[in-house]
């Protein structure tokens, strides 16, 4: 089992997969977590996703930890394929829990409803690349699949 997750390639593919999520995801998970880069923080993160996505508090719990600490995971490299089935389980629930009904483009110019899917298809899409690739170079899975 520990050979299945932290198994990887010696390549620069899974690096640069790896760090595109790791650094496209972290800044969002640290708005929730922390507030930083002019999100809510922890507390009103937890009150928006139980109250306006009316989702389980335990659950909201889970996505602002997943978010942070499995995008801090992803930039070093730790446990990428767990994280990557992770991250692409939640972007698939949260296309459907808050995006589908806004179509797929994005919202650049504020003339939809809301924001469409398409910036979680590509998450999705780094996450499947990822879950087969593994972390790549100069990540912690390498040094713990050579032990």
């Amino acid at each position: 089992m520990k050979n299945k997750i932290f198994n990887t390639n010696d390549d620069w593919t899974g690096f640069v997969i790896r760090l595109t999520l790791g650094l496209i995801l972290f800044p969002h998970g640290a708005q929730k977590m922390f507030g930083w880069f002019g999100g809510p923080g922890f507390s009103k993160e937890v009150e928006h996703l139980t109250e306006y996505m009316h989702l389980p508090w335990i659950i909201s719990v889970m996505v602002i930890l997943a978010e942070f600490w499995g995008s801090v995971s992803l930039i070093m490299g730790l446990a990428s394929r767990l994280w990557s089935v992770a991250f692409g389980v939640l972007f698939v629930n949260i296309i459907f829990i808050a995006h589908l009904e806004n179509g797929f483009f994005m919202n650049w110019f504020g003339t939809q409803k809301g924001e469409g899917y398409e910036y979680h298809l590509l998450v999705i899409g780094l996450c499947i690349a990822l879950g087969l690739n593994g972390s790549g170079k100069y990540s912690a899975d390498q040094l713990i699949s050579k032990k």
